[in-house]
């Protein structure tokens, strides 16, 4: 029986974003046959923790904010202790190697830029695989780009999440990076369709658009609302639900309250099961100004709900313009007018329906697990 490839993937924290959903995705789906898979979890923490493969070795290194004591003066000890002891590891990478990790290691996964460091520090002799997902175009802190370029280039191989993700380090940065492939996400049609169904949702105000996404500043919520608020203003009834948590929650709730859509502009947090919420709306919009490759546009045409889309990252490498849905640019203007177009004709969104249906055909996952298994298998043997 041949040899099995040893492979690590380390990561920060599990809760829902898209990188998390990917990350589990290969996990679920790499063949065991060929590799022995291990799953270093910095922070025992997050909504997905419980949805790692039961089939892997899964090792978690510090307590979550979810396991800590409800005193807050207990629990802002523990925060304490935790801080101290990650500075201390990440300072000693060898010593966390022989102290928790204990294994040596063919190939280590740096699924998104915030495992760069740890993996590029650490001190066993394998090869290293870096994931990157995102659109370096829309960051102005010119200094913070580069530091992540770099540290790309001292990977043994880099894969990018859609085409315009690396051809925009050239475009920009004039920077090649001949060891490198596009591997798109895989997006679990059928599983989505199939939770789609698990429990009812009613809405109070039809049309509903739906909208699925962490919430940070450059999704766009905050430019979403003022959209929401036109629409209402110029007297067509509607309303919008996005799902997600994050930071800009307080932000957009204060918005709400101010201009008057808390009723209309609905912030339902994270969803473990997100689709029922999706498949219940009218539409779909996302506002981001940047993304990579969103497995949820992928999702919701699965779904068959028509998508109005900001034109950014790898997107349109899955939406052709005016066939299978709508992209707009990233402002409040364009998102109005592609918001105003849903609204006001239902002929192109039923036309938009009918092209998904054929549309949904161009996502093969399986292709993608054997790219990425040939990707690992081609780096083991240059590991020699």
């Amino acid at each position: 029986m041949p040899k099995k490839i040893k492979v690590l993937f380390r990561h920060r924290s599990m809760e829902m974003g898209g990188v998390e959903r990917v990350l589990l995705d290969l996990l679920e789906n790499l063949p065991r046959d060929l590799f022995d898979i291990t799953f270093f979890l910095t922070l025992n923490q997050g909504e997905l923790r419980k949805s790692v493969p039961k089939d892997i070795e899964f090792i978690t290194f510090q307590k979550g904010r979810e396991d800590m004591s409800n005193n807050r003066i207990i629990r802002t000890l523990q925060l304490i202790k935790r801080n101290l002891i990650l500075r201390f590891y990440k300072k000693n990478p060898q010593l966390l190697y022989k102290n928790f990790i204990k294994k040596d290691f063919d190939l280590e996964i740096a699924p998104t830029y915030t495992e760069f460091d740890n993996i590029l520090s650490s001190p066993l002799n394998s090869r290293k695989i870096a994931w990157f997902h995102t659109d370096v175009s829309y960051d102005p802190d010119r200094e913070r780009v580069l530091n992540r370029i770099n540290n790309l280039k001292k990977f043994d191989w880099v894969i990018f999440g859609s085409r315009q993700t690396r051809d925009v380090i050239v475009d920009l940065y004039d920077i090649h990076f001949p060891k490198s492939s596009v591997i798109y996400n895989a997006i679990k049609i059928n599983e989505a369709v199939k939770k789609a169904s698990e429990f009812p949702v009613n809405y109070d105000t039809h049309p509903v658009f739906s909208s699925m996404g962490r919430l940070h500043s450059r999704k766009n919520y905050h430019t979403l609302m003022k959209v929401h608020r036109r629409l209402l203003d110029d007297g067509l009834l509607h309303s919008i639900a996005v799902i997600g948590g994050g930071g800009e929650m307080e932000n957009l709730k204060n918005q709400a309250k101010e201009l008057g859509v808390e009723s209309t502009f609905m912030l339902l947090d994270s969803q473990i099961n997100p689709y029922p919420y999706i498949i219940h709306s009218d539409y779909f919009v996302l506002p981001s100004e940047s993304e990579s490759y969103p497995l949820t546009i992928g999702e919701v045409m699965g779904l068959n709900i028509p998508i109005i889309s900001t034109n950014v990252g790898g997107i349109p490498e899955m939406i052709e313009h005016n066939f299978d849905g709508y992209l707009v640019e990233p402002d409040e203007n364009s998102i109005y007018e592609g918001m105003k177009l849903f609204l006001t004709s239902s002929e192109i969104t039923q036309r938009f329906r009918t092209n998904l249906l054929k549309s949904v055909e161009k996502f093969d996952n399986n292709k993608i697990y054997h790219e990425v298994t040939s990707v690992f298998q081609q780096q083991y043997e240059l590991k020699g």
